[in-house]
């Protein structure tokens, strides 16, 4: 089995709907990162998440919403735009917080899951996952996965541990 039938299986898809939203964006010409955990899977040992986490590049979000709309179900929140198919699991979220925006620039492609895919710099995916853990409004079940992407990071790059805040000073790297 393939790393893309495995995340299919997973799933539950019943087509490929990773395969297909990275066609839409290189089919549009809408630049990229991807970020949060997928992004850190392109960086230490995978762990299995049905969430797409990604930035685009700002002036290209309603394009794509509109772009989308024939094969996802979109669904707007104050800082995300999340992007459903109804033949799959997966969840793709669309970060338009703007202090993501500078990731783009910095990415690089990888092959994370068996898809080459533009991956945000590790230095920002870790950026990312202390703003997501340190937001007091994210439920605690998703400030604890930030937290343990967080540790999966540092472990692997111990030489990131600089880039832990002060305020986070009171866990034990």
């Amino acid at each position: 089995m393939t790393k893309k039938e495995f995340i299919n299986l997973i799933s539950n898809g019943h087509e490929d709907v990773i395969g297909a939203f990275l066609k839409l964006l290189d089919d549009n010409g809408i630049d990229y990162c991807i970020i949060g955990g997928l992004g850190v899977n392109a960086y230490v040992e995978p762990v299995v998440s049905l969430d797409i986490d990604i930035v685009i590049v700002a002036d290209a979000i309603e394009r794509l919403i509109m772009k989308a709309g024939n094969y996802f179900k979109t669904e707007r929140f104050p800082h995300s735009i999340n992007l459903k198919s109804p033949r799959s699991d997966l969840r793709i979220q669309v970060q338009s917080d703007q202090r993501y925006q500078k990731f783009i620039s910095r990415s690089t492609i990888k092959n994370v899951m068996g898809y080459d895919m533009k991956v945000a710099a590790i230095e920002d995916i870790l950026t990312g996952k202390i703003w997501a853990f340190l937001d007091k409004e994210r439920r605690k079940s998703k400030r604890q996965k930030d937290l343990a992407d967080i540790f999966r990071i540092i472990e692997q790059f111990p030489e990131l541990k600089k880039l832990i805040p002060d305020s986070m000073g009171y866990i034990e790297f």
